[in-house]
């Protein structure tokens, strides 16, 4: 399964129900790409691992401890002094993308109440994991990138995070039905599956091809060839399952093909 903003949001679903209101007790960094956060929640202890390997960027729940160094690196330091015992006020996701931010409480060194987001932003080979305070300013990330590496966005303690660049695509949160139509209508020569995830953030091509299927609609089909009951029939499709994502009543399951 694609790693993207729909299956995103139900990880986020998921974070929110178990996490929502827990403590962060431990912060450890057992690899340069990976945290494990242990958190007590009103329901027990947790652990959240996080990894923004450029390879396999992974974020769950698990039982399990990894072995970390004796001497916490940096970015591991920072984070026990920001969020060490701060509590989990919220989980957001922004437009569907592939970020998740922790919305942390926890009280400074004179005693006052503050906030900061530990933005966890799942993106390939750009994944990364930043902490900013209260005013977006970045504190630092578990990977530095300076204007050498990007020019279009730097990621560096002191700078305004900002979100990486969407490529001018549209939120499907903010789907409607007249928009929908004009934007399928320019579309010469391309399939119905390749407009979902090419016009939409966070649709993945599989997700487009599920979103054809339950419109009863191939997924190959040209846009130009459309009729209006097909393109109603795709964006009733379109429409239901993004509204499943705003309830959060996604119900992600995994099946197994008999060999």
């Amino acid at each position: 399964m694609a790693f993207d903003g729909i299956t995103v949001a139900a990880l986020v679903q998921e974070l929110r129900d178990n996490l929502t209101g827990g403590r962060i007790a431990k912060i450890a960094q057992p690899e340069p790409d990976e945290l494990l956060l242990t958190i007590k929640t009103p329901t027990g202890q947790r652990k959240l691992y996080i990894s923004a390997s450029a390879s396999l960027p992974l974020i769950y729940l698990t039982d399990e401890n990894k072995l970390s160094p004796m001497t916490a690196p940096n970015f591991c330091m920072l984070l026990r002094k920001h969020i060490g015992n701060g509590r989990i006020t919220s989980i957001s996701q922004p437009k569907l993308e592939r970020i998740i931010s922790l919305h942390i409480e926890h009280l400074n060194e004179l005693g006052d109440l503050c906030e900061k987001k530990l933005i966890i932003e799942i993106m390939g080979k750009h994944s990364n994991l930043i902490l900013t305070d209260e005013n977006n300013k970045i504190l630092d990330s578990i990977k530095r990138v300076s204007h050498d590496k990007s020019s279009v966005r730097e990621v560096l303690p002191g700078k305004t995070y900002v979100f990486p660049p969407s490529q001018d695509k549209k939120n499907p949160m903010e789907l409607e039905e007249s928009s929908f139509s004009s934007l399928l209508h320019v579309q010469e020569g391309q399939k119905i599956q390749d407009f979902l995830y090419k016009t939409y953030t966070g649709i993945s091509p599989i997700m487009a091809a599920e979103i054809c299927h339950e419109a009863k609609l191939d997924a190959s089909d040209a846009c130009e060839q459309m009729t209006a009951e097909k393109e109603h029939a795709l964006f009733t499709a379109f429409s239901n399952t993004m509204e499943q994502v705003k309830g959060g009543t996604l119900s992600p399951a995994v099946y197994y093909q008999k060999p």
